[in-house]
């Protein structure tokens, strides 16, 4: 047993954390799905659930697959809100950032329930080397330039950020990070807690209550202290953050196939692609611009396209 109760075993080189809860069972049972279909590796794979819900998850315990109650880092865990935030995410948040002490991993990814995988993967599309891990760094400037998440969310975040880098000394114009699905390294999360956060007497969810972004954390303060050597590699996983990026993948008529040439997997997130229901991308594109485009949009979309229709043809004529 190790100090947190789980039966001490020696640690897999890599392995997949999924934090989910009774709410978003249909969604992480989808994304279970693609990871029995796609992970060639049979890279072991952890579930983290509230333990009133442990019996629910565990039809998916298995041989490569161990559903965990959070309890077992109870100690870390909040029953109040963090930084205006609820328990349950920031409770999430702890659970990613305090894994490692359970020494079940020297790496693991932490994947959203709300992720599927598209294709194939396996050690070497995460793994540097036999140690160390890719790291995901990007400025994100996709979204900077995005109206809609530049108005509700890109500003706050970027304040957050460089109180995080202020916090651990790094004075860096870049705000090189990511928003999630980034391969935590035991070693980085060891050395942040044994040298930033315990001579300050801070907890977890002390980290949070500075800012409430996990990932950002681990990367900034592997950027400042180096602990291990930084391979840097673009997200693993596509984000649709905005309906707009949803909207923007189905104009451009991109599919799972289009997808898997470049991304282990993608999100869309499920509180408006609700098309996503299972593993695959079924909804063809006149769907979902039927859901996100009002007829007064597409009557003037439509009223334009009939001027310019004229015009050529009044143009051929003359």
């Amino acid at each position: 047993m190790n100090t947190h109760g789980v039966p001490s075993e020696r640690a897999a080189p890599l392995g997949l954390l999924i934090k989910s809860y009774r709410e978003d069972f249909h969604l992480a049972e989808r994304l279970i799905a693609s990871i029995n279909r796609y992970n060639v590796d049979n890279l072991p794979v952890w579930i983290v659930v509230p333990d009133i819900d442990l019996e629910l998850f565990m039809q998916f315990d298995g041989k490569s697959m161990r559903v965990l109650p959070e309890s077992v880092l109870g100690t870390y865990l909040v029953n109040k809100d963090i930084a205006g935030i609820r328990p349950g995410y920031i409770n999430q948040e702890i659970i990613k950032i305090s894994f490692w002490e359970l020494g079940l991993a020297d790496n693991y990814l932490p994947i959203d329930s709300d992720a599927i995988m598209v294709r194939k993967f396996g050690f070497k599309d995460l793994m540097w080397d036999d140690e160390y891990p890719y790291t995901v760094l990007v400025e994100d400037k996709e979204l900077l330039i995005d109206p809609e998440y530049y108005a509700e969310y890109w500003q706050g975040r970027e304040l957050s950020l460089k109180q995080i880098q202020h916090e651990v000394g790094l004075d860096d114009k870049q705000l090189l990070t990511c928003h999630g699905h980034q391969v935590l390294n035991s070693k980085v999360l060891q050395s942040l807690k044994a040298e930033f956060m315990q001579p300050r007497g801070m907890t977890y969810s002390d980290l949070l209550e500075i800012s409430p972004y996990e990932f950002s954390w681990y990367n900034f303060w592997l950027q400042i202290n180096r602990t291990i050597p930084i391979y840097v590699r673009e997200p693993f996983i596509k984000v649709a953050h905005t309906p707009t990026q949803h909207l923007e993948l189905a104009l451009k008529g991109v599919t799972q196939d289009d997808l898997a040439r470049g991304y282990l997997g993608v999100v869309i997130n499920s509180n408006f692609a609700k098309s996503w229901s299972n593993a695959r991308l079924q909804e063809s594109r006149s769907q979902t611009l039927a859901r996100y485009l009002s007829w007064k949009i597409l009557f003037s979309t439509l009223a334009q396209k009939s001027r310019n229709s004229i015009k050529y043809w009044l143009k051929l004529r003359n």
